[in-house]
């Protein structure tokens, strides 16, 4: 598998990442050590995952498997802290918080690094700096070997990123943010992606499959054994279901088709090859489903398909995205 650049430094990853966000939950060790096993074989590195996933089950999931499986040194693990259970308090950003979550992640995942810490969200009620400040002390402290941040809005990434670069050898640059990214939704290329790209930040697309919605399984009802029926995850499928999403999912099929593909593979590398993009975080619910995916490293797309999708799936963007003098 291609390697890309995360960002603006000198970590490689592997252009298709492998998400455990149902590690733990739905999926249990012998599914998540198949998934691990071929992805590994398929000359896959970055291994996305959260302390928040199953309560630490997938992180802990994960670190079970690095004990004779795959090598740790062949894989770049991301972990990711800062969501709570806590129905008053969704985010916390706190110094404390992060480095005890940080510990706790090592712990869980049996190492004594991560590769990429994320900070999972960001947190109203703490000042950003002191945020950040985990960030340097992860990296500083060793525990951490590279830092980045997940669902930041535009203003929120470059206040972050710029605050950072002001104090150079002083402060981690950030790598990367992850954000959800896909032919149903490119909020992301309103502010967040040419932040990123001016920034020298790589962009980790999650959910890049719409949520499993542009595979096409939900053309004609959503399958019992997917997603959008699991009582978990049903709420998070259902509003990539409209007629909206339909017709774009419709542009994928009929692309597939021409290309003698799956709309799988057409809809993840539309986004793996969009600018600022280093890779899409992949989760799959068996081996097989990881395989189809691993499979789009073959594919290129012909600009004239990637124009269709792009003018069939695009995001109405006015003032003040477009210059004023036009509008």
């Amino acid at each position: 598998m291609e390697q890309r650049h995360l960002g603006r430094t000198g970590l490689r990853v592997s252009r298709i990442g492998l998400g455990t966000l149902t590690w733990g939950r739905d999926t249990g060790e012998h599914d998540a050590a198949d998934q691990l096993k071929a992805f590994w074989e398929a000359g896959g590195t970055l291994v996305d995952t959260a302390d928040v996933y199953a309560d630490g089950g997938a992180e802990y999931l994960l670190g079970q498997l690095l004990e004779g499986l795959v090598p740790r040194r062949d894989l770049v693990i991301a972990t990711k802290a800062g969501s709570v259970p806590d129905p008053d308090r969704r985010f916390d950003g706190s110094r404390g918080h992060l480095l005890s979550a940080l510990d706790a992640s090592l712990e869980r995942l049996g190492t004594d690094h991560v590769d990429l810490w994320q900070i999972h969200a960001f947190d109203h009620r703490t000042p950003l700096e002191e945020t950040l400040q985990a960030l340097d002390i992860a990296v500083s402290s060793g525990r951490a070997r590279y830092a980045g941040v997940s669902n930041f809005c535009g203003w929120q990434l470059a206040k972050a990123a710029t605050w950072q670069l002001a104090a150079p050898g002083v402060r981690t640059r950030l790598a990367s943010t992850q954000m959800e990214y896909s032919l149903l939704q490119r909020g992301v290329e309103r502010e967040v992606l040419p932040a990123a790209l001016d920034l020298g930040i790589g962009l980790l697309p999650s959910s890049p499959l719409g949520r499993g919605v542009l595979t096409g399984k939900y053309r004609h009802g959503t399958p019992a054994d997917s997603r959008g029926a699991s009582p978990d995850l049903g709420a998070f499928v259902a509003p990539y279901l409209d007629d909206t999403a339909g017709r774009v999912v419709d542009a994928v099929a009929t692309a597939a088709d021409g290309l003698a593909t799956s709309p799988l593979e057409v809809a993840l590398a539309w986004v793996r090859d969009r600018p600022g993009v280093t890779a899409p975080i992949v989760g799959a619910r068996n081996a097989q489903q990881l395989i189809a995916a691993l499979s789009v490293e073959a594919l290129t797309l012909p600009d004239e398909i990637c124009q269709a999708l792009d003018d069939v799936s695009a995001p109405l963007h006015r003032y003040p995205d477009q210059d004023w003098s036009t509008l």
